[in-house]
């Protein structure tokens, strides 16, 4: 059996697997995220991920009912700077991946010294709010008392494996994330950077998601309930090991996660950097990723229906009656900024074309078109990288339903398959502990379904993306401005 723990931003989930990848138990533990200061988004790394991860352990040990376990691996949201004393322990609350915007200046100026083209190419990624190497920066200069006792850069996942193994270990794949600290083609850390950015701070191990870096002690066994000697592997960052979870491995394949935000990961062979993308290690020795992610998609759904009233299941089957184009309206689901391919953090959401004859089933079908044009843009993008066409496979809540993957294949012209198992990130751990192990895995959670788009809706979806594109552009500095007024008036968090 196979356990896989995986720290989210608003909950942490386990599971546990048989070698055959069929699903024993499933652990679930709700949390929330500390926003001290606008654009601040933290969490306590003792009272949620520690936490969480020793409650899931011992409800997921209790369903083994003593049946030996065979290895453990854990993932996390990423990319995130956790400074911790020579122990591991937390000096600070972890700062959090690109939802956490407290480092523009530092990102700014960054960008001036080393050069913008000059990290792209060895970084493989633009400097944005999602880099670790802003947030050091920031805290060297912002909290100097907790820069001068950091002995250890952790994330989610390290932290945990440090805690369990006393290893101090990173992944190639969340160390690649550490713009612009890591060298991409050299797979290695760039310490001459890495010391103008964070002087001093002695840098983890690398090593890949699938190797075993060490054993449970003992003292961790007596918290967890997990035996002591229990392999755990290097652990990765969430989207990855969700991609993982549905097989996503193979040169041209994609993952897209329907959740609060969107990602989208595709795998490469070699490194192909964009500035409007991530480029990154990938989860297996031989590969490389590009990466997008949405600021915000089902977060938008959640706040329309919260808007209207109703539940879910009621806007949807409204929203299926209208058709394609919602009947004359057009969004830009840009509610809180947007990351790829844009990178603006002030742009913000529209809905253009509203009459008084359109009502919430519009509203809803207009917002879920929004972000599928969203999507094509990133796919887009990912192409003009040079990202090889392959198979598209949907995971997450947003899967249910039907509605929502029907209207981006119908937008994107591309089929979408639905595999068996879309609980996330664990199962993707319990994999990749399964491989550590030296277990196939090439049968674990097959492909059930295939979403295949109706030519006539992707081509009446087609002058509403172009107005889409367009409708940015023609309105973004009245969307800056508009931001500025926000942050001026504290409505902006």
């Amino acid at each position: 059996m196979f356990l896989g723990v995986d720290i989210g931003t608003a909950s942490s989930k386990g599971v546990l697997t048989t070698a055959d990848g069929s699903i024993v138990a499933i652990a679930e533990r709700v949390h929330g995220v500390s926003r001290p200061r606008p654009g601040w988004v933290e969490h306590d790394a003792e009272a949620v991920w520690w936490a969480d991860f020793v409650a899931l352990t011992r409800d997921l040990v209790r369903a083994a009912d003593g049946a030996a376990l065979d290895g453990l691996a854990v993932s996390g949201i990423g990319p995130c700077l956790l400074p911790a004393d020579a122990e591991g322990r937390p000096l600070r609350p972890a700062i959090l991946y690109g939802v956490d915007t407290r480092a523009s200046a530092e990102i700014a100026e960054l960008k001036d010294e080393f050069g913008e083209q000059a990290v792209l190419e060895r970084a493989g990624s633009p400097l944005t709010s999602q880099a670790v190497g802003p947030k050091a920066r920031w805290l060297a200069r912002h909290e100097p008392e907790v820069a001068a006792r950091t002995a250890m850069l952790l994330m989610a996942s390290s932290f945990l494996v440090h805690r369990l193994t006393g290893r101090y270990v990173l992944d190639h794949q969340s160390a690649s994330q550490c713009v612009p600290l890591y060298d991409l083609r050299g797979r290695a850390w760039a310490t001459d950077w890495a010391e103008r950015v964070a002087p001093g701070w002695a840098l983890p191990d690398l090593a890949w998601p699938t190797e075993i870096v060490g054993r449970v002690t003992p003292d961790a066994a007596a918290v967890t309930g997990l035996p002591a000697g229990l392999p755990v592997t290097t652990g990765t960052i969430d989207a990855w090991a969700e991609a993982a979870s549905v097989g996503v491995r193979a040169p041209g394949d994609a993952m897209i996660m329907y959740g609060s935000t969107l990602f989208l990961v595709q795998v490469l062979t070699d490194p192909r950097p964009h500035p409007g993308l991530w480029g990154t290690c990938g989860t297996w020795p031989d590969t490389y990723t590009l990466a997008a992610g949405m600021a915000t998609s089902g977060a938008v759904t959640d706040w329309l229906r919260e808007l209207v009233g109703g539940e879910f299941a009621d806007l949807v089957a409204a929203a299926a009656e209208v058709p394609a184009g919602s009947r004359g309206l057009l969004a830009l689901p840009y509610f809180a900024g947007e990351r790829t391919p844009l990178f603006d953090p002030d742009a913000r959401g529209i809905l253009a074309g509203l009459t008084l004859g359109h009502g919430r089933a519009e509203l809803y079908r207009a917002v879920l078109e929004g972000i599928a044009y969203g999507v094509r843009h990133n796919l887009a993008a990912m192409t003009e990288a040079g990202g090889r066409a392959g198979r598209l496979v949907a995971v997450g809540g947003g899967t249910k339903g039907g509605l929502w993957t029907r209207i981006v294949s119908d937008v994107t012209g591309l089929p979408q398959q639905l595999p068996a198992e879309t609980i996330g990130a664990c199962l993707g751990d319990a994999l990749l502990a399964a491989e550590a192990a030296g277990v196939d895995t090439s049968t674990w959670n097959p492909v059930i379904d295939t979403v295949e788009p109706y030519s006539e809706h992707t081509a009446r979806y087609e002058p509403y993306y172009q107005h889409y594109r367009d409708l940015y552009q023609r309105t973004a500095d009245i969307a800056h401005f508009l931001a500025t007024e926000q942050h001026r008036a504290g409505a902006v968090s």
